[in-house]
């Protein structure tokens, strides 16, 4: 079955300037990889819809949703903080970030697809219930969890984080939520500082030092992770993809590979295979080296679909 590739035109509008790494080039990258790769034809094009306030508001203050509305300038820029910045085109692609995940979770609950892939910027793991920061506005994945769980009644969904950086947000949003299993991988210490002192049943952090490599993330994945998914038991398994601890990456330091990617990506499909009737959904967050990025999402799709 192919996978759903979810993505919009307003996901590269989004463009605070050639100076910030997350800019509108990373989509691109990926989408040339795939045709380079073969794997635009084994992937199902879907528009993102605009997500509705109401499904922000599961995971996020009214009150911060209201305030990105009117945050959103007509001209120029607004700095929300040091590298999380609005222009005029920010919102409709935040916006069509979150309503990709919700667009997902339809797609796979109605068994239209088994897994799919979000291509949309900006990310989301940093953005937290009362404000946006680390380049993200709304938390994507975690808007998505909880539609799964609230609309879709689901009664256990496991969250599953590789980025570089701590999912700062995706934790605080869900630590009191015991429907949630979050597992995350990231270097420490480094921004954000967070996840290394936390101590939740359902919350299974790996902090790994600068210059771990593969193996040592692989030692670590099933050791802990891996434990844990299979005790819970996820009736849907759900990715914020960041491969922005790839080697070639220079926003952190350190030196996965893609093979790293499809091998965590494969794994997950088992258990997805095992307790989720497939059920994969995969939301991109970092990844910054633009050829690293592309080639390592299409190993990560390629292991989705079973090749790998």
């Amino acid at each position: 079955m192919p996978i759903a590739y979810i993505s919009h035109p307003d996901c590269l509008l989004h463009d605070v300037g050639n100076f910030h790494p997350e800019r509108p080039a990373r989509l691109s990258a990926i989408h040339d990889q795939l045709i380079m790769s073969g794997l635009e034809f084994v992937l199902t094009p879907h528009d993102a819809p605009l997500a509705e306030r109401q499904h922000l508001e599961r995971v996020h203050d009214a009150d911060y949703v209201k305030s990105l509305f009117d945050w959103t300038p007509e001209h120029g820029v607004e700095d929300l903080d040091d590298d999380t910045i609005m222009t005029s085109n920010t919102l409709n692609a935040a916006l069509r970030a979150a309503g990709a995940v919700i667009h997902a979770v339809d797609l796979v609950m109605a068994d239209e697809v088994k897994c799919a892939f979000c291509a949309i910027r900006p990310p989301g793991h940093h953005a937290e219930q009362h404000h946006a920061m680390g380049f993200c506005y709304f938390n994507n994945i975690a808007v998505g969890a909880a539609y799964a769980l609230d609309v879709m009644r689901l009664e256990r969904v496991a969250i599953i984080d590789f980025d570089v950086h701590h999912g700062n947000g995706t934790e605080h949003i869900f630590e009191e939520d015991p429907r949630v299993l979050f597992c995350s991988s990231f270097q420490h210490p480094f921004y954000p500082y967070t996840g290394h002192e936390s101590d939740t049943a359902h919350v299974v952090n790996i902090p790994l030092p600068a210059g771990a490599n593969g193996q040592k993330f692989r030692q670590e994945v099933e050791a802990h992770w891996m434990p844990a998914l299979h005790k819970f038991k996820p009736q849907l398994v759900m990715i914020s993809a960041g491969f922005d601890g790839h080697l070639e990456d220079e926003m952190g330091h350190l030196l996965l590979q893609e093979t790293d990617y499809a091998w965590i990506s494969g794994e997950l499909k088992e258990v997805a295979n095992q307790y989720a009737e497939g059920r994969v959904i995969s939301s991109l967050e970092g990844g910054y080296a633009l050829g690293a990025l592309g080639r390592s999402v299409a190993a990560h799709l390629d292991a989705l679909l079973g090749h790998s």
